[in-house]
C-alpha cells in the first residue's frame, strides 16, 4: 500500500471515475478514497461506498466538504461532454468551467497537495495536425466541451505558476471501457459497437467508415492517470495537459477486428452531426513528451482490447 493519502473523486460514477476509484482503493486503501457523485447515495451500491452525494454546482455544499476532510488529493472528474455539451453548450460550460474553478479555489485554500482533472483531445480542431498532433500543435476547438477544456487547461498552468498548486492533467483520446455506458462523446460508437455485437443486433455507426480518431483503452487511461500522479513534480515540463495516446482507428477497423470474433455481425454508417466534430480532431497524437518525462507507454493493441473487451463487456441493460 502507498503512503498515507486521503482522496476524493468527484464525478466517481462516471465512465472514468467508476474505474478510476477501484484502482485507487486497490493501492491506498478503501477507507481513503472518497467517491462523490450526484446521485443520491440509496441509488448507489454498496462496493461504491464510502460515497456521498455532492452536486459540484453546489460551492457551499463543496466547501463545506472539503473543509471538513483532510483531503491530499482530488480527482475532478465532473464534466458534460463533446455531444451532449453541444446540445446545451451554456449548461456545458457552466459545469465545466466553474466547477473547475471552484476545486481550484478550494485546493489552494485547504491545502491540497495534488488535483487531477482530465483535459481532452477536443481541444484540437481543424487547423491541428491530423497525424501525430504534437504536444505544442494548435488547439482550435470546435465544441463547447472543447473550449473549455482548452481555458480549464490554462487555468491550471495559472494556478501552478500563481498559487503552486500542483494540478496536473492528461488530454484523455476516444476511452474504451466495458464497465458501463459512455457519457455522451464523439467516441462513444466505439463502446456501443460492442454491446450491439455481444447482443447479436446490426450496429448503426454515427460516423463514417473511414473516420480515424485518436482512442484507447480504459486500462491504459487509468494507469496513465496513476503514473503521472505519482511522477515526481521536477520531472514534470507541462503544466497545461500533456498529450497521450495509444490506438489510432476507423469504424470500418474496429469492426473488422470485432467480425473476426463475432460472425456474422453487421453494421451501417448513418453519419450525423458528430461526424463534423470528428472531422475537426486529429487523427492521431504524438505523446512523447509524456513518454519522456514520465515513461508513459500503452499496453493495449486493437486486437488485444478488442478480445479483453468481448470477454468481460457487462450489456446496457
Amino acid at each position: 500500500m502507498k503512503q498515507k493519502e486521503y482522496i476524493l473523486i468527484i464525478g466517481a460514477l462516471g465512465q472514468i471515475g467508476r474505474e478510476l476509484t477501484d484502482e485507487l482503493r486497490e493501492r491506498y486503501g478503501k477507507e481513503n478514497v472518497l467517491a462523490a457523485d450526484i446521485r443520491p447515495k440509496e441509488d448507489v451500491s454498496f462496493e461504491k461506498h464510502p460515497y456521498i452525494q455532492l452536486n459540484v454546482m453546489d460551492k457551499v455544499g463543496l466547501e463545506n466538504l472539503i473543509a471538513e476532510n483532510k483531503f491530499t488529493q482530488i480527482y475532478h472528474l465532473a464534466a458534460m461532454l463533446s455531444a451532449s455539451g453541444e446540445r446545451n453548450p451554456q449548461a456545458a460550460w457552466a459545469l465545466n468551467m466553474e466547477s473547475l474553478l471552484s476545486i481550484l479555489d478550494l485546493s489552494v485554500k485547504y491545502k491540497v497537495e495534488k488535483v487531477f482533472w482530465p483535459s481532452s483531445i477536443a481541444i484540437f480542431g481543424p487547423d491541428s495536425v491530423k497525424q501525430n498532433c504534437p504536444q505544442q500543435g494548435v488547439t482550435e476547438p470546435t465544441t463547447i466541451y472543447g473550449i473549455s477544456k482548452a481555458a480549464g487547461e490554462y487555468w491550471c498552468k495559472y494556478y501552478f505558476e500563481k498559487h503552486g498548486l500542483d494540478v496536473r492533467s492528461v488530454r484523455y483520446p476516444g476511452l474504451i471501457s466495458y464497465t458501463g455506458a459512455p457519457g455522451g462523446g464523439t467516441t462513444d460508437y466505439a463502446v456501443d459497437i460492442f454491446h450491439s455485437a455481444v447482443k447479436g443486433e446490426k450496429y448503426t455507426c454515427f460516423l463514417k467508415k473511414d473516420t480515424a480518431l485518436p482512442m484507447m483503452y480504459m486500462h491504459d487511461a487509468i494507469r496513465a492517470t496513476l503514473e503521472l500522479m505519482e511522477a515526481p513534480a521536477e520531472f514534470l515540463s507541462v503544466r497545461t495537459a500533456y498529450n497521450l495516446s495509444a490506438l489510432s482507428f476507423t469504424p470500418k477497423e474496429i469492426y473488422e477486428e470485432i467480425a473476426k470474433e463475432v460472425p456474422g455481425f453487421e453494421i451501417e454508417y448513418v453519419p450525423d452531426f458528430r461526424q463534423q466534430i470528428a472531422d475537426s480532431w486529429p487523427q492521431s497524437i504524438d505523446d512523447s513528451v509524456a513518454s519522456k518525462d514520465w515513461g508513459w507507454k500503452p499496453a493495449f493493441d486493437l486486437e488485444k482490447m478488442v478480445k479483453d473487451m468481448l470477454q468481460n463487456i457487462e450489456v446496457y441493460p
